[in-house]
């Protein structure tokens, strides 16, 4: 500064506040251009947890779906056994009815083979008991966490939905094999009824 000129203070000081004024608003720019960017990630976080919270709405809806269409087939596999079981009740009666009136004196002798067949089906009834007493045992989950459980019940709930799907499977197959024996039973009968007619028609001639 040359000797003699006269020093603006007034000037230095508007300069240091403009630069100051300055600074501030690059502070003040930069504060809203953070706080707009933690606006935008809340809200793609929101949109996030929303659509999740969809996807597991419609995940639910369609878990509920699928079962009431099961309790529906099985409903229905239960109404066909309750029928063909009564169906077949009906005919064994019918059938006893005559075994009683024609068998006479062997009417002991074939309760003792009826007692005999129920015999063996408690006989089966208790291999099975322990078939599955082998083989239902017992869950350990001792030490799991609950990422471990969760993956054990997706793990059985998806080996009981394969059960139930050869149950069912199992079942129709059934059904329809005691319809087929029943048609077969009441062939059998008609043609021993035309038979017995047609040896009654040559008797008489």
């Amino acid at each position: 500064m040359p000797d003699g000129e006269k020093v603006d203070f007034d000037d230095i000081q508007k300069k240091r506040q403009n630069k100051d004024l300055v600074e501030l608003q690059s502070l003040i720019d930069a504060h809203f251009e953070h706080r707009k960017k933690e606006e935008e990630e809340l809200l793609g976080l929101k949109d996030r947890i929303e659509k999740r919270r969809s996807e597991r709405a419609e995940q639910q809806r369609v878990r509920a779906e699928k079962d009431k269409e099961r309790q529906a087939r099985r409903e229905a596999e239960r109404q066909r056994k309750e029928e063909a079981d009564a169906h077949w009740k009906a005919e064994a009666e019918a059938k006893k009815k005559i075994a009683l009136s024609s068998m006479g004196s062997g009417y002991s002798s074939h309760l003792q083979k009826i007692e005999t067949k129920r015999g063996k089906k408690q006989t089966e009834r208790e291999k099975k008991k322990k078939i599955m007493t082998e083989r239902c045992k017992p869950l350990n989950i001792e030490g799991f966490t609950e990422d471990n459980l969760r993956e054990k019940a997706k793990e059985l709930w998806e080996w009981l939905h394969n059960l139930e799907a050869i149950k069912y499977d199992y079942c129709e197959k059934l059904t329809r094999q005691r319809y087929e024996v029943v048609s077969l039973r009441n062939r059998i009968d008609e043609l021993q009824k035309h038979s017995k007619k047609g040896a009654a028609a040559r008797r008489r001639k």
